[in-house]
């Protein structure tokens, strides 16, 4: 069974830093473009940032220069790293992650979100 588990939300100041991980397991070929969305209370979920295989990247307006999007293809992980966190950055984070199986078909994935909270 493929899914995407994420790690690393939590409480932290506005200013302060974290940092957010999520890797796939399972059984699929190829990881494509991964990704992070979030979504705030009585908010539709956004993107934050994804980045392709190859290394291209797109970034929210909100958080270009703040946060940071990687990825280890050997270990299937995605990661971001937020940094100068601001209080309007509370939400829950979602990883997304386009995964090829064995049939070379394409499928997105979503993880299960985890909470970032940043008090002012």
């Amino acid at each position: 069974q493929v899914q995407l588990v994420e790690s690393g939300g939590g409480l932290v100041q506005a200013g302060g830093s974290l940092r957010l991980s999520c890797a796939a397991s399972g059984k699929f070929f190829r990881v494509g473009t991964m990704g992070w969305y979030r979504q705030a209370p009585g908010k539709q979920r956004e993107l934050v940032a994804h980045l392709t295989r190859s290394g291209s990247t797109n970034y929210a307006d909100s958080v270009k220069g703040r946060f940071t999007i990687s990825r280890d293809n050997a270990r299937d992980t995605v990661y971001l790293q937020m940094n100068s966190l601001k209080p309007e950055d509370t939400a829950v984070y979602y990883c997304n992650a386009d995964l090829m199986d064995y049939e070379l078909r394409d499928r997105g994935y979503w993880g299960q979100g985890t909470q970032v909270t940043v008090s002012s």
